[in-house]
Parts: structure tokens; sequence; C-alpha cells
């Protein structure tokens, strides 16, 4: 967040740092100034315009209202308050109308549901989406700093011929695919996991019509950084593949690579680092009438989290 606030060059007239006490002491560098980070408390949001919080939801739950009872706007990572009626769920790209709406607090979406929208949104307004089915390919870095480095050993451990440990995932992920995300209590009583959840209703409260299916598998698999998504839409109003990579090629924040003959489309090492939502492998589905196919990627640390707080931060 504070590498986007820079190199966005946001108008910070003074930054603030809170954190646990465990990181009392610290410092942090913002345009070259060292920085200490303070012990977050009730008391801490005096003065202070905007808040970007990304400390999980018991700290959002807890210290989001004091922030906004003194008049500072939250915008929060979590997903405390991503299907509360009173807090906007934003994607500016999507719905950035709906930042007026907010009582001091706005939430910013899922990783995977974020690049998801930023796509399908133009799509919709074209030809009404009716339903989604998709299935997304998560890097390791959604799990924290702690997951990429089990992912790196054990990575060297299998390919010594020594047994991997897990520390932080349910199964080994190096070379290997999980369909589990999160790591613990993930499962809910329809049998989806709560990230899968996450894209069903998420992604209906930002478009803002209910009226849209959709069905989610998510997976974590052993990519370091940028989530890759499997996505059928079905619609409305048939649409060609060449008419949605028009459409696509127009919308903000989307970038169309899409030559096959050329093996060109997203990859996850490419789109990391880079702030737009990358598309391509767009067909017209063989088994449906008015479906199309096609392949998502984006930077989940970027889009998917710290740049879409920042672009809601702009907005604001």
């Amino acid at each position: 967040m504070l590498h986007v606030l820079e190199e966005r060059n946001f108008p910070v007239k003074s930054l603030k740092l809170l954190a646990s006490e465990r990181s009392k002491g610290k410092t942090l560098t913002f345009r070259g100034e060292k920085i200490p980070v303070e012990v977050l408390s009730e008391d801490s949001f005096k003065g202070v315009d905007v808040a970007l919080f990304s400390a999980g939801g018991g700290t959002s739950k807890k210290f989001s209202p004091c922030a906004a009872k003194v008049g500072c706007v939250v915008v929060d990572n979590s997903s405390a308050w991503r299907m509360d009626p009173k807090v906007p769920l934003v994607v500016p790209e999507v719905n950035a109308g709906d930042i007026k709406k907010h009582q001091g607090i706005i939430a910013n979406p899922n990783c995977s549901t974020i690049q998801m929208v930023v796509v399908l949104k133009p799509l919709h307004d074209a030809a009404r989406i009716l339903r989604v089915v998709v299935s997304t390919y998560q890097a390791v870095s959604g799990a924290g700093v702690n997951a990429l480095e089990e992912l790196k050993a054990q990575a060297r451990a299998i390919l010594a011929g020594e047994q991997p440990v897990c520390k932080i995932f349910p199964h080994p992920i190096a070379f290997n695919c999980i369909p589990q995300i999160p790591q613990s209590d993930a499962f809910t009583d329809n049998g989806y996991t709560s990230e899968e959840m996450k894209m069903v209703n998420e992604t209906k409260k930002i478009m803002g019509d209910d009226s849209i299916r959709v069905t989610a598998t998510t997976v974590r698999v052993p990519v370091f950084t940028g989530h890759s998504e499997s996505v059928n839409v079905e619609t409305e109003k048939k649409l060609t593949a060449a008419q949605a990579r028009e459409i696509l090629s127009a919308a903000p924040g989307v970038i169309v690579q899409d030559d096959p003959a050329k093996q060109l489309y997203p990859l996850a090492p490419n789109a990391a680092g880079k702030g737009e939502t990358f598309v391509g492998r767009i067909r017209e589905d063989v088994s449906h009438p008015s479906a199309l196919d096609m392949w998502i990627v984006s930077d989940n640390l970027l889009k998917g989290a710290a740049l879409n707080a920042v672009q809601i931060a702009e907005q604001l």
C-alpha cells in the first residue's frame, strides 16, 4: 500500500503507520522519510482523513467504527464488512458511484472477485450476464509471506528427495494444486469453501444485480504472484468473441492479450507487478449458443488488494 501511494503520487500531507504492540519501534520508509510504527488504539484516528486497513477481520470490526466515529473514512481490505448492506463494496472501474453511499467504511473486495468483475462489467452492460462459472488458480502470495517461504522450502525438499514440511497449507503446495482456500475452516455447509462463496456473493453486490447466477471453484496453485481464472459467461444477448474483444479493449483497467496463433495470452508472471487485469483465450462456448469462455489474470497483491484500496481513496 505504501509503495502504491508513493508510485501514484497520492496527495499525502502526513502519514501515520499503525500496527499491534509487537511492531512498535519498527520504521518504514515513505518518500525517503523513515516513519515509526505506532501502536493501534481506539484514539489513533483523530485528525485522520482516510485509513487503509489490512489487519484482519477482527481488528477491522473493532477499530473501523472508532475511525468512522471521528470522521475518518476507512477503506477495509478484510472480509469483515463486505456483505454488510450499509457498507459499499467497491471496484472503481465497476461501481465507483457506490462510494458516495458510505457511512465511514468502504470495503475492498476479495482479490479473485476484483479481477473478474473488472472484465465482467463491460460485458454485462453490453449483453446482460445471466450466469458465471469460474475456476480460480490462485497464487501462494495470497496466503501471506510465510506461505511463500513454505512453497520455496517444499520445492527444495522435494527436488532433493526429502519429505516436504507443511505448516501453512494442509497439503504440500509445491508441485501440487489444493482445491481449498482458505487453509483452515474453509468449508461451509453447502460444500463450497468460504472463498468460493465470497466470489458468489461479492460479484452480485458489486455488479448491483442479484439475478446473476455465480458458481466458483477456488484452487491454490504453486505460483508466487498473480491469480488466474477460467471464466465461462452466459449472456442474455449473444456476443461473438470478436465483439467481446472489442468491448474489453475499450474497458478501463483491462488489457486484452488474445492471439493464440502467436501463443499470446495472459500469464501470471507477466501480470505480476502490473496494475491492470489481463484477459485472453476469448472464445465462443461450443456447448452453449450464448456463452463465452475466457482466461483472466491479475496481480492479486496490486489490483487484488493494495491498488484497488488506493484507487478507492483516490475517488474519495
